[in-house]
């Protein structure tokens, strides 16, 4: 079983919730806090950088990209 977690954002001004398992999450705040973003923020830069993917599929090859390159 899946156990995906929701959070609210705004993202681009736009109130949007994103289903994520816990383990992105965490990377997606190690992320933000090593840039000094916030989460909201961070989700943004990767929804500008998205293209025509889903938004939680770029925020999961963020997390891996970052995971990786340590």
């Amino acid at each position: 079983m899946v156990n995906l977690r929701k959070r609210s954002l705004t993202v681009a001004g736009h109130a949007t919730s994103l289903a994520l398992e816990p383990e992105f999450w965490a990377v997606l705040d190690e992320i933000a806090a090593a840039k000094g973003l916030s989460l909201a923020g961070l989700i943004a830069e990767l929804d500008l950088s998205r293209a025509d993917r889903p938004l939680a599929s770029a925020c999961r090859l963020a997390a891996l990209e970052w995971v990786r390159g340590r």
